[in-house]
């Protein structure tokens, strides 16, 4: 209570009259807000109450005394200002003011009489609160950058003795003395070095007084940051990619706001801005390092993914095995064979012979690429399918070609009867290892026969048909020949009495012998 109204109650009381015991009206000071209602309620002995002669209220608020409402036997008196703004209980004394104004600040006094004369009276004084409203919350920053910004609060409102305080959402918020202060009556809040949390609340100021309160609007700062956690994906995710496929790389950033996502491939950055990176019918040349950065154009912050890496490798297509055009002779001729494709490069190549591995050899050299091979002579073991395998990371293609070794002839034998009787068939078959197939020529004891296939035929043998057969094969392509004999006898009636006399040749002959030399005696015995 200020010295004024102090007076101004010394002045009250003493127009009252003294104070006959304890004061009917609690300690002061009273509070009210500007147009709204005040009650004052007053502390009575019980018997009192119903036992009130007169009721006075009288109001001082620094020019003098001012009669508020009275009520004596003859009725109740409104004092001028009132009328309409006041209602008073006579049983109990208590007073209600309404629509406070103000004017309406000042010091107010009562005095009661009992039936039995005893007088009651008390003051106080009424403190008229403007209403707490436009609370308000400013920031000295309309953006902030996490780390780097301190943002400066102020929350400011109308009203009578306020006081304030601050909300997160519905929680107070907590200061620390560091990071979060506050100033001393509560009006500005600091945060020195903001996080992107601190102020996500919403955030209220809450402005109050012992009568009412209000809240301000919500406040949310935006606090920008990042980018950070970068973070980049390819599928598929194999590093070796076949040339056609499509490759897709997708980049993600927190930051606030969006990060701004930049493609680079090995180190040059690309056209492509966005978090996706589309590779359609991805050529060779696209192979190699990629990596996003991620930018924020308010903090002025780049942060670059990680790289990721793949090589774009062409499918092998059209693959061939070149070889000899001439034909190849055993034990003459060299053969080289080169495999090569049209399109993509081989990792590697496997050379094969009807379906298996092909060995090395002394003869057979496969080159240091295994890209060819040569066969030097070439024998007839060589001919065959030759197949060549060629592999990369992506793909597998092969070819094969034939190669065909002119040989012999060799290994030339007749097959046919050794001895048969007068007038039986006779049938030698000739018979050689070639490539190509052997030609046949066949002589009969050396001498040609005209006939000029594998097989020898004689209808009916006669006795003439006895002796060498000789068949030679031979091949046009390598200009080698080789023959062989067989010898056939045919059997007949002069052919067994030759015999017999042949067995008998030895027996005639001693006959003869010993005619001989009867006769050579006789003509020296004449």
């Amino acid at each position: 209570m200020d010295l004024f109204h102090l007076r101004s109650l010394v002045i009250l009381l003493s127009a009252v009259g003294c104070c006959n015991g304890q004061s009917v009206l609690p300690a002061g000071p009273l509070e009210g807000v500007q147009g709204k209602n005040v009650t004052f309620k007053t502390i009575i002995i019980p018997t009192d109450v119903g036992n009130f002669i007169t009721v006075s209220w009288n109001f001082n608020g620094g020019s003098g005394l001012v009669p508020v409402v009275t009520s004596a036997p003859k009725g109740e008196t409104v004092g001028a200002g009132y009328a309409g703004r006041v209602s008073l209980n006579s049983s109990t004394g208590v007073l209600n003011l309404a629509s406070l104004t103000a004017k309406d600040v000042g010091d107010y006094a009562v005095t009661m009489v009992t039936s039995a004369a005893v007088q009651r009276t008390g003051a106080t004084l009424l403190r008229v609160l403007e209403p707490v409203s436009a609370v308000t919350i400013t920031s000295n920053l309309n953006e902030v950058v996490e780390f780097n910004s301190t943002v400066v609060l102020t929350c400011s409102a109308k009203g009578s003795f306020l006081t304030y305080k601050w909300l997160n959402g519905t929680t107070p918020l907590v200061t620390d003395g560091k990071h979060v202060t506050l100033s001393a009556n509560s009006t500005v809040l600091t945060v020195a070095g903001v996080f992107r949390k601190d102020l996500v609340g919403p955030i209220y100021c809450t402005a109050f007084n012992n009568l009412e309160s209000d809240n301000s609007a919500p406040f949310n700062l935006t606090v920008t940051y990042g980018p950070e956690n970068i973070a980049m994906t390819v599928t598929p995710t194999a590093e070796i990619q076949k040339k056609g496929s499509n490759i897709t790389l997708t980049c993600s950033a927190q930051s606030s706001p969006a990060a701004v996502l930049q493609w680079i491939h090995n180190g040059v950055p690309l056209s492509v801005v966005g978090p996706k990176l589309v590779l359609d019918n991805v050529a060779v040349a696209q192979s190699g390092n990629y990596s996003c950065m991620a930018s924020n154009a308010k903090t002025l912050r780049y942060l670059e993914s990680t790289t990721a890496k793949f090589t774009v490798v062409e499918a092998i297509s059209g693959a061939k095995i070149t070889g000899p055009n001439g034909t190849l002779v055993a034990g003459n001729s060299t053969a080289n064979l080169s495999c090569q494709a049209t399109t993509g490069t081989a990792d590697a190549r496997v050379w094969l012979k009807n379906g298996a591995a092909l060995s090395p050899s002394n003869r057979v050299v496969v080159s240091a690429d295994k890209s060819s091979i040569t066969i030097k002579p070439v024998q007839k073991e060589d001919s065959g399918e030759y197949q060549c395998k060629l592999t990369n990371a992506v793909s597998t293609d092969s070819a094969s070609l034939k190669i065909v070794i002119s040989f012999g002839p060799e290994t030339v034998s007749v097959k046919g009867v050794n001895s048969v009787k007068v007038t039986e068939p006779v049938m030698l078959k000739c018979a050689a290892v070639s490539l190509p197939a052997a030609t046949y020529t066949w002589k009969f004891n050396g001498t040609l026969t005209g006939v000029m296939t594998a097989e020898y035929g004689i209808d009916a043998a006669v006795a003439t048909n006895s002796g060498i057969y000789t068949c030679e094969a031979s091949n046009a392509v390598t200009g080698l020949s080789t023959s062989v004999n067989h010898k056939l006898s045919v059997k007949g009636l002069i052919v067994e009495a030759v015999v017999v006399l042949n067995h008998l040749a030895p027996w005639l002959l001693g006959c003869l012998r010993t005619l001989t030399v009867i006769r050579i005696f006789y003509l020296q015995i004449m």
